[in-house]
């Protein structure tokens, strides 16, 4: 479910084959449209908007770079799974300055890989979309569809607290023709946002594996990419089932109070995809969601109480005494004092 686990499944897939049932995808092909770096060339080739992105070689490039893109600029690690716990390094920032990004370049070899500066389309309402969908044996793309970010978290950026299914036939229309001219087999989960210059959809993640909101494109049928290829797979056919535009995920503990009003309007155990997924509650399995609230809690009281603890200390540090007053001479005194 991560962009690890799919690089690994894709090197180790001719020793795998022969226990597991996986998706034909040539070699290299899921490490090369993960890598951030090779996903702006595979973009260029394949006629997809993709903001302007420069790949710095030294620290000179990287001051012209910035001057190049204005600020802010977005700055990535080409390779955001190699970067190692524990260093303060993020896959994707927001830099502010040249010094930010002069920084970021000076540790390269830190993150394992290398960076690149991007042009910043900034966000709004409508602008921030994403496509799931999964390629089939024969090439064709089943399930998924485009879907709009309403909330993320962190805010502005990051992974989708609301979304809603918005069908848009001409960006999936692109991005049938991006997978096959890539030879794509398999779940693939596209993040786009709306250059507001251009109003195109610029293309700015190809994770060749299953998003996280994938339950959102549930259709009638009840059919996801992770149903559908297994359906697939097995060499079963897949049911056909109707598109619910306007159908919504919450995750709950990002987005808490949509996430109550969506329980407090749910009605009995649905037969059907209901209008509304949340990401961890679910009826007939109670364990994922108790498990998440335990955790969360424990999260945001540790928290609550480390920013309590670090007023308190401010509030009783002891503070150095006042400097003694130097005593008042007159003008005699002094005199005196120098003879």
């Amino acid at each position: 479910m991560d962009d690890a686990g799919a690089l690994a499944i894709g090197r180790l897939q001719k020793e795998l084959a022969a226990t597991y049932l996986l998706p034909d995808q040539a070699s290299g092909l899921a490490e090369r449209v993960a890598d951030k770096a090779t996903l702006a060339r595979v973009c260029a080739s394949s006629g997809i908007p993709h903001p302007l992105t420069l790949l710095p070689e030294s620290t000179a490039q990287a001051s012209d770079a910035v001057r190049r893109l204005g600020l802010p600029a977005v700055a990535k690690w080409s390779r955001p799974w190699l970067v190692p716990a524990g260093t303060g390094l993020r896959s994707t920032v927001l830099v502010r300055s040249e010094r930010e990004a002069l920084e970021l370049y000076g540790r390269s070899a830190e993150a394992g890989s290398r960076l690149l500066l991007q042009a910043y389309l900034p966000g709004g309402p409508g602008r921030d979309w994403f496509v799931h969908g999964y390629v089939d044996r024969t090439g064709a793309v089943r399930g998924g569809g485009s879907g709009r970010k309403h909330r993320s978290w962190p805010r502005g950026a990051g992974l989708t607290a609301v979304g809603e299914w918005t069908p848009d036939p001409g960006l999936r229309a692109g991005v049938d023709r991006l997978v096959d001219a890539l030879g794509y087999r398999g779940i693939f989960d596209l993040d786009f946002r709306v250059d507001a210059a251009t109003g195109e959809h610029c293309l700015l993640d190809f994770n060749p594996r299953p998003g996280a909101q994938f339950r959102l494109f549930a259709d009638g049928a009840d059919l996801d990419v992770v149903r559908a290829q297994h359906l697939d797979m097995t060499h079963r056919p897949l049911p056909a089932g109707a598109v619910l535009p306007g159908r919504a995920f919450v995750v709950e503990n990002y987005s808490p109070l949509t996430a109550v009003r969506v329980l407090l309007a749910a009605g009995p155990a649905p037969t059907a995809p209901q209008r509304r997924e949340l990401a961890w509650h679910a009826r007939d399995d109670m364990a994922p969601a108790l498990a998440m609230w335990a955790l969360w809690c424990r999260h945001v009281t540790r928290r609550l109480l480390g920013r309590l603890l670090g007023r308190l200390r401010r509030k009783v540090r002891p503070t150095a005494p006042p400097a003694p007053a130097e005593p008042v001479t007159t003008t005699r005194e002094r005199a005196v004092a120098d003879v």
